[in-house]
């Protein structure tokens, strides 16, 4: 999806949410194809520095997650089911990093932006441990979101791909 076609597709009632699995590239494309969400943006949260470069990030000194920031329209598509499409399409039992990609950047964290975002996400971890996940996303809360450089965004879908490391796993 075009930055320009997702502004034309925003309305007054949209919302954002947060969420770190891996690498941001298959993130983004599970949750840009996702009927609800307005655009799926690649990028940068969590750390100590401002307007951060990929190596930044990838260095590992400024604490920051690969991040994928959701916009949706409440009235089409849930939080909830955002969240339940998350531990969907990554791995939250992997503790180092997801798949190949091993470090802090790549763990898995959901940023909530208030105590309503944070219980339903608690709730989801609850459910995927009854069901024998040994869970280990982390939830925090939102920080400032530094958008990726442009050669991440949509990038499975100028390759014309899929994604590599992201795989649709039904959980819930």
């Amino acid at each position: 999806m075009t930055e320009h076609s997702a502004l034309n597709k925003k309305t007054a009632s949209a919302a954002r949410a947060y969420f770190a699995g891996g690498c941001f590239w298959g993130v983004e494309y599970y949750f840009e194809h996702k009927d609800g969400v307005v655009s799926a943006v690649s990028g940068y949260m969590g750390g100590t520095k401002d307007n951060p470069t990929y190596e930044d990030v990838c260095s590992g000194k400024y604490g920051f997650y690969e991040v994928v920031e959701v916009t949706y329209n409440p009235e089409k598509v849930g939080y909830e089911e955002l969240a339940k499409l998350f531990f969907e399409i990554h791995d939250p039992t992997q503790a180092d990093g997801q798949g190949p990609d091993i470090g802090e950047q790549y763990k898995s964290v959901i940023f909530y932006n208030n105590e309503k975002e944070k219980k339903i996400a608690g709730k989801l971890i609850g459910i995927l441990k009854e069901k024998g996940y040994n869970v280990v996303t982390k939830l925090f809360p939102v920080t400032k979101f530094y958008r990726a450089e442009d050669h991440h965004q949509d990038y499975y879908d100028k390759k014309g791909t899929k994604p590599a490391c992201h795989f649709y796993k039904k959980r819930f």
